[in-house]
């Protein structure tokens, strides 16, 4: 398995991609039962091999994430060849998790207490892992708004 398995919420709203899937491996819904009942790992494994394919389609069209922390953020934008990061740190006692402190960065992002860095570099393993990896450490998909917002400040 390459990523991980989608979660129990992720695979209800996926269920008739699902069952699309288990059709194209003339699986039914009765053959279905029978498998998870009978043979469990058999099971486990097309869901495996379901979670990676959802997961490599949605990591293939994602261009942008975002990870926020209490006084940091970290915008990403992911290229075919390059990931670029903008990272923005507050240096005081701020919750940029709060609306009130998103709202004040907002309206301050040049603020002398706002230091905001850039930087760029070739994915060292392949663009998908990578991008996968930011997202278990607590990365977002997002559209990409606030990343070309802070850039077009900076440049």
């Amino acid at each position: 398995m390459t990523y991980r398995q989608l979660t129990k919420e992720q695979f209800e709203g996926l269920h008739s991609e699902f069952a699309q899937f288990l059709a194209t491996q003339s699986i039914d819904v009765k053959e279905w039962k029978q498998i998870k009942e009978e043979k469990p790992a058999v099971a486990e494994e097309e869901m495996n091999i379901f979670s990676d394919i959802v997961w490599e389609d949605v990591l293939t069209k994602t261009q942008y994430l975002s990870h926020f922390s209490k006084t940091s953020v970290n915008l990403f934008k992911c290229d075919a060849a390059k990931i670029h990061r903008i990272a923005i740190k507050v240096k005081w006692d701020i919750n940029l998790l709060e609306q009130k402190g998103f709202e004040w960065l907002m309206q301050n992002p040049m603020d002398n207490s706002v230091d905001i860095f850039k930087g760029s570099k070739s994915y060292t393993l392949k663009r998908n892992l990578e991008l996968f990896d930011l997202i278990e450490k607590g990365s977002s998909i997002d559209n990409g708004e606030l990343y070309k917002y802070i850039y077009g400040l900076t440049v």
